[in-house]
């Protein structure tokens, strides 16, 4: 192991020490046995390297050493090597320099799954779906994705030389691609979903979206004019807490309370308020979220619930209730440290219970209210804590078919979507094209051509029994029983294209529209036919029903979207 890497390995392992002295650990005692421990721990990454029969990677050991320490404590204390810098900067300042495209891997394929609108890729001609063979004159056969997207990022203007196979054609082709600073706007897409009604989503809490934000409400009202207001905070992973303090704002008057913090280091808690007058404070304003909606998103709709601001639509937030904050090591790393956790103005934190009874996808899972505390909002309405805001009007979530699930994770849709436009230069305007009989009877054929075929999840489990059923010897006389029931489960593709045309349509109108009007044409696609947006405008239709949701009293303050 090289010097520089036991170095780098001490120096970790100091800032450590040094750090865990500032959060005021008083025990002698203790300081020894993390001294003890990091001595312990150095002097093994030596004896490794050393004797160890094969040759080692520091750098790989180190790094899994300290991932798997960070997992035991929460998940999102984390250690930010200077590899994965670009991204750190990206997530928090929605900027890098690239080409400007999301990539992915199709089976064994490095492919583009969206090249974003007005960027490089965009504008020297690269397609969603377009394969990558080379980058930089290196072969991506056996590169995982972050090792593409790591060639990809580089320096401003400087060209990246990337061959690519495009589905349908014979022959790959070769481009220079200049790269740029990218900036991503978080707000991606803003406009009028009816004659009085603005709609503004918002991706990400990157740095100065508040601002974007406030160009938008203005816009909006003043020009457009809008007297109600949709706020989309769905899937937005969450951010900057500065900044979900600043849209907070947008709304709520000066001197409002909006986020209190509290960790260990209690000269570090702090009490964030609105320090500018609102754009405004008074236009009806619904905010939606989901379960992917976390952390700075939660900020701003648990605040704005609590001050009975905006009436809160759709279903239970994600429940991130910490705040990290990034600290500096040696060699150019970080720490990303869970340093406290954060209350909106009832006084309820929006942290998870616990970890162990979350949702597959870490959202959080069903409490029940007898684990719960519940507050008050301002006005008086009743609201728990627990994890993450529970909406006003909260939507019964319809899960996608397992056919359409199967299409997605298949690419059966995207797939097709590539192959369509390849066939067709144009299309009709977002908010008037449609998958019609002529569209889906295609799609129907590509299926067939693509052999495709899916099973549902009792058909696997099913299996599974017989196989086990087998190996016990319990089968031979339960076979009529398990051939009745494996024919009952035995889905069929056909009558399901039909049954589900309705979803399958929609998936596919999205990623169609994508191909030629990029991520705001797909939002504006998907707009028409959103059960939430549909469920919005009924409700700033009737203001009576508005008022009284925010001014309600009762044992629950949530109702059912139907």
């Amino acid at each position: 192991m090289s010097n520089k890497i036991l170095k780098a390995a001490l120096g970790v392992s100091l800032a450590v020490i040094i750090g865990l002295s500032i959060w005021g650990f008083k025990s002698d005692q203790k300081n020894f046995e993390i001294s003890k421990n990091l001595d312990i721990f150095y002097t093994l990454v030596r004896e490794l390297n050393l004797f160890y029969v094969d040759e080692v990677k520091p750098e790989k050991l180190i790094k899994k050493g300290i991932d798997e320490m960070l997992e035991t404590l929460d998940p999102y204390t984390v250690f930010i090597p200077e590899s994965e810098m670009d991204d750190f900067k990206f997530m928090t300042t929605g900027e890098y320099a690239g080409i400007g495209a999301m990539i992915s891997k199709r089976k064994n394929q490095i492919i583009v799954a969206e090249p974003y609108e007005g960027f490089p890729a965009q504008k020297s001609g690269l397609r969603a779906g377009d394969i990558f063979l080379e980058v930089d004159g290196k072969n991506v056969d056996k590169m995982a994705v972050s090792d593409v997207s790591e060639i990809l990022k580089g320096p401003a203007r400087k060209p990246v030389k990337v061959k690519m196979q495009r589905p349908g054609e014979k022959k790959p082709y070769q481009i220079d691609i200049v790269r740029e600073e990218i900036q991503i706007d978080p707000v991606t897409y803003y406009g009028m979903i009816d004659s009085k009604t603005g709609y503004i989503r918002l991706s990400s809490f990157t740095d100065g979206c508040s601002e974007n934000i406030k160009s938008a409400i203005l816009d909006l009202r003043d020009k457009r004019g809008a007297s109600s207001l949709v706020l989309d905070l769905r899937g937005n992973p969450g951010g900057l807490l500065g900044e979900a303090v600043k849209v907070t704002n947008l709304f709520v008057n000066h001197g409002q309370e909006i986020v209190t913090t509290k960790g260990k280091v209690s000269q570090w808690d702090k009490t964030y308020r609105a320090t500018e007058q609102p754009v405004d404070s008074v236009m009806p304003l619904i905010v939606l979220v989901n379960s992917g909606s976390a952390s700075a998103s939660e900020i701003v709709a648990g605040a704005l619930q609590d001050l009975d601001r905006a009436v809160i639509l759709g279903n239970r937030t994600f429940g991130k209730g910490l705040v990290q904050t990034t600290r500096d090591l040696s060699y150019d790393t970080k720490l990303k440290v869970t340093t406290a956790k954060y209350y909106i103005p009832s006084g309820r934190c929006i942290q998870a219970l616990d970890y162990s009874h979350r949702n597959a996808d870490g959202s959080v899972g069903h409490i029940p209210d007898s684990l719960t505390s519940e507050f008050k909002t301002k006005n008086g309405r009743p609201v728990r804590d627990g994890g993450g805001v529970t909406p006003d009007i909260r939507n019964v979530q319809d899960t996608l078919s397992t056919l359409a699930y199967k299409l997605v994770q298949d690419y059966m849709i995207f797939d097709f979507a590539t192959e369509f436009a390849s066939k067709h230069k144009t299309i009709a305007s977002p908010d008037k094209f449609v998958i019609d009989d002529t569209i889906y009877s295609e799609f129907n054929r590509f299926l067939t051509e693509k052999k495709f075929s899916y099973e549902s999840r009792s058909e696997q489990n099913l299996k599974a029994l017989i196989e086990t059923a087998k190996r016990e010897r319990y089968f031979d006389g339960a076979q009529n029983e398990f051939a009745a029931l494996e024919k009952g489960l035995t889905l069929n593709l056909n009558a399901d294209l039909g049954k589900f045309s309705d979803e399958i349509r929609e998936l596919l109108k999205d990623e169609i529209v994508g191909r030629y009007y990029y991520q705001k044409g797909a939002i504006i696609a998907a707009i028409e036919n959103d059960l939430e947006i549909k469920r919005v405008i009924s409700l700033f239709n009737s203001p009576a029903e508005y008022s009284a949701i925010l001014i309600r009293a009762k044992s629950s303050s949530v109702s059912k979207l139907k």
